[in-house]
């Protein structure tokens, strides 16, 4: 598509009398850029332009930037052209932006005439038979899959300045996330016997049936993902939602089925401040509350996708990747007529099922918080169907946060990536005191009858058992404003000070006794 301005240098001079002052200073392709801006009605970004001879450096790079920004390319012969990245091009992107801003400010609800409805999903209860068979599934299904890292930035809203990839995942092996998330998939890729590789096309042509999107600071997530990738291969889930219970009322998106007036359904995740006047406003005059089993029926949503490859492609032909944009502008006060920073469009990944058709099977897997999301549900129940007995939490306080604190058990994926890899190397009885901690790097490590009071470090191929007891590592607060500690021990408010442990690293593989 061609877009060159009809707008003449007088009429510049009229329209932008700031802009035709430093037309000299303007390249022809950039003076033509400034009659396309001036067309969609952006005279505004020149009205404070200072005199020539002041900051010309800064105008150029002004138009640098429009064209940087790959919505515009320009051919000597046909003038702007434009980019596919943005369907409709600069042109189109003003008259979206101008149209979410204006049901923005005038309330309009997105979801008007829709109504709410709990959709399907599989709800897994960790170590039982029906959560083995669907994480045996997904194991076998790792081979076909491909894993997507979303990009997520620095860290600097959680007080840290680098990428937030580089934080330690916890604190007894300093592992960072990326190591882990490496670490997980080669593990898997180990456990499937085949490397993924490629883009989707690609991944899709080399027999790829899977690609699974994750976030950049859930450690915990690939304890989730084989069973989840069973749950997409046995149910034939096109779209599947990572989620776990959630409060009525907390502050989580709830996945919800949608259904228009007109027929339409979709399955999607609702914003936890939407969700509850939509319920109210569909008869459900009580809105988002709790159900029997003490959490609301719409599980929480945790930012974590798979999607079936081939439906995904043949998706992405007739849409170009396009999601339904929204904006969320910050208002200066409540005439909604000035906004106290710049407002941009955004779609989220989380929406791509509003493009699909009504055949599509989008559905959810539930599983506990401690295991996919968070760490503040593990309980001693929950390690005892590994065969090995925890003690309870203690509480304490850290940068003003109160957390419980448990013993500090860390292994590597290579250990054990799924239940069954873990119960299948511990064994008789096991047991660990709340103060301790216990670091496994190696594979082939098997426990059996370790009693673990102290501090334990083993890499290794060996079978371990017997007693240890020594002084162990202990907790440190740390004050998060002491600029002398680094800043990835500082958002954490405590540090790791190793007293003493016992560190074993055998050469040879067999059975060894830790027993005095």
């Amino acid at each position: 598509m061609r877009c060159v301005s009809k707008l003449s240098i007088d009429d510049l001079a009229s329209a932008a009398p700031n802009l035709h002052k430093n037309l000299s200073l303007l390249s022809p392709i950039q003076v033509e850029l400034a009659k396309m801006l001036l067309d969609l009605n952006q005279a505004h970004l020149f009205e404070h332009w200072p005199e020539p001879g002041v900051d010309d450096d800064g105008k150029r790079a002004f138009f640098e930037q429009f064209l940087a920004l790959s919505l515009l390319s320009f051919d000597d012969l046909v003038g702007f052209r434009l980019n596919a990245s943005y369907p409709g091009g600069l042109a189109s992107y003003i008259t979206t932006a101008r149209e979410l801003l204006a049901d923005s400010k005038a309330g309009k609800n997105p979801y008007d005439g829709f109504s709410p409805s709990v959709p399907s999903g599989e709800i897994l209860n960790f170590g039982d038979e029906n959560f083995i068979q669907f994480e045996n599934a997904g194991v076998r299904e790792a081979r076909k899959a491909a894993f997507v890292l979303v990009a997520g930035g620095l860290g600097e809203r959680l007080g840290y300045n680098g990428i937030k990839v580089a934080l330690p995942l916890e604190s007894t092996t300093g592992t960072c996330f990326l190591q882990h998330y490496i670490e997980s998939i080669l593990a898997l890729q180990d456990a499937s016997c085949r490397l993924s590789q490629g883009l989707l096309k690609e991944w899709n042509a080399a027999g790829r049936k899977w690609v699974l999107f994750f976030q950049d600071t859930n450690g915990l997530l690939f304890k989730a993902v084989p069973s989840a990738l069973g749950v997409s291969a046995i149910k034939e889930y096109h779209v599947n939602s990572l989620a776990v219970p959630r409060k009525a009322k907390e502050a989580i998106g709830g996945i919800t089925k949608l259904t228009h007036k007109d027929g339409r359904s979709m399955v999607i995740n609702v914003e936890y401040n939407q969700l509850d006047p939509l319920l109210r406003a569909s008869g459900f005059p009580d809105g988002d509350v709790n159900n029997e089993t003490g959490y609301s029926p719409f599980p929480g949503y945790i930012n974590q996708l798979i999607f079936e490859i081939g439906p995904y492609l043949e998706e992405l032909s007739k849409t170009g990747g396009s999601i339904k944009e929204f904006v969320n502008p910050k208002y200066k006060d409540s005439t909604k007529t000035a906004f106290k920073s710049s407002t941009r469009l955004e779609c989220m990944m989380q929406d791509y099922p509003k493009t699909l058709p009504p055949s599509a099977r989008v559905g959810f897997t539930v599983m506990e918080a401690w295991l996919a999301y968070a760490p503040v549900k593990n309980n001693p129940e929950d390690a005892a169907k590994a065969g090995f007995k925890v003690n309870d939490p203690v509480q304490d306080v850290f940068n003003g946060q109160e957390v419980d604190v448990w013993p500090r058990i860390a292994w590597s994926p290579k250990w054990g990536l799924t239940f069954s890899d873990i119960k299948s190397k511990v064994n008789g009885n096991c047991s660990i005191t709340g103060r301790s901690t216990i670091a496994i790097k190696g594979q082939s490590i098997f426990l059996q009858d370790l009693a673990l009071d102290g501090a334990l470090v083993i890499d290794a191929e060996v079978n371990v058992g017997g007693t240890v007891h020594n002084a162990g590592w202990a907790i440190e607060k740390v004050d998060y404003k002491d600029t002398s500690v680094p800043e990835e021990v500082r958002i954490r408010g405590f540090k790791i000070i190793k007293v003493e442990q016992l560190e074993k690293t055998y050469n040879e593989p067999g059975k060894y006794s830790l027993s005095p």
